[in-house]
């Protein structure tokens, strides 16, 4: 895929987001993941049966939801591409599967609640975008949490669709979006989706691995610009190759030491999921842990700084590449 289209991509869904009224009338493409995957797990996930047949299952649910997203791609491709001007529709479509603005004003309501409610409105802002349980964080938490979440959507919800979308066209961007919702829906190690979900969670990680490492490069470049100075960028390299390996994600920890360096404090560190606690490293532990809701406006500069940075590099590539 041209990497102008990916740009264009980009700006059309910074400036579009997710409207509303569309989708109000339309099930949104990733809805219609969603049910698939229930559909596939009601039929397919059967508590009777062995741990390795749940596994085989969950490997045919997987091909089948990622072979279903690449056909679906490349008729839709093939199509808009026939037609004059189908570029155009093909730019808007696949912007549908970005979220630069939405995760921009998810995490700007966490924020915004946090300021003028205090923090039983900022516990139930930010458990819209976490999973952790949001009476046990105060303020510093709550601060954490959006920002950890805002780190992670930044490469997985913005950068790595876009990848997809430049290196196969529309057919890998619809199968990185199948596959990611698959690992949010059944990636999980409960005794339903260990076995189930299994195939899910590896190969998530698998087409993550680029964008989580490009990711932190983008933020460390818009670290950078912002700070219109060099060091924020060795900074934040630094910190990322020191501490992203301490994360339990093998690519969340990218994004989130991007941004910690960048931010100057400290995120991931114990957290509490419902009943059970997770006592993991602090990232940039030696940055501050009294995060806030100001940090949370930083990271939100961060994060459009971030977004830009990646359109510049689809634009520069697409430049390059006119010379050869």
């Amino acid at each position: 895929m041209s990497p102008v289209l990916v740009a264009l991509a980009l700006i059309a869904d910074a400036i579009l987001g997710d409207p509303e009224a569309v989708w109000r009338r339309a099930p949104h493409p990733v809805v219609i993941f969603g049910r698939i995957i229930d559909r596939l797990d009601a039929i397919l996930n059967r508590d009777d049966r062995s741990a390795a047949y749940r596994r085989r299952a969950g490997i045919l649910c997987l091909a089948l939801l990622v072979g279903f997203g690449l056909a679906v791609g490349a008729l839709l491709q093939s199509a808009l591409l026939f037609l004059p001007f189908g570029w155009l529709v093909l730019v808007l479509f696949a912007s549908v599967f970005l979220a630069q603005k939405s995760l921009y004003l998810h995490v700007e309501a966490v924020r915004t609640a946090l300021r003028a409610g205090g923090l039983a409105a900022g516990r139930k802002a930010v458990s819209q975008i976490v999973g952790r349980d949001p009476d046990a964080l105060d303020e510093a938490g709550i601060s954490r949490a959006a920002i950890e979440s805002c780190a992670e959507n930044f490469s997985d919800g913005i950068v790595a669709p876009a990848l997809w979308f430049a290196l196969l066209g529309l057919p890998g961007l619809i199968a990185y979006k199948a596959i990611n919702t698959a690992d949010s829906m059944i990636g999980h190690r409960t005794p339903r989706f260990a076995d189930f979900g299994w195939a899910s969670a590896r190969l998530d990680d698998l087409v993550n691995w680029p964008a989580a490492r490009l990711a932190a490069l983008f933020v460390a470049a818009g670290a950078a610009l912002g700070a219109r100075s060099a060091e924020p960028l060795q900074r934040c390299l630094d910190v990322c190759l020191a501490d992203a390996s301490k994360h339990r994600s093998p690519n969340a920890g990218w994004p989130e030491a991007a941004f910690a360096a960048a931010l100057g404090i400290a995120l991931a560190g114990p957290r509490v999921y419902g009943d059970r606690q997770v006592q993991d490293p602090f990232v940039n532990a030696a940055g501050r842990h009294d995060a806030d809701a100001a940090d949370i406006s930083r990271a939100l500069v961060l994060l459009r700084t971030a977004c830009a940075v990646q359109i510049g590099f689809y634009l520069v590539l697409a430049l390059v590449l006119t010379m050869f």
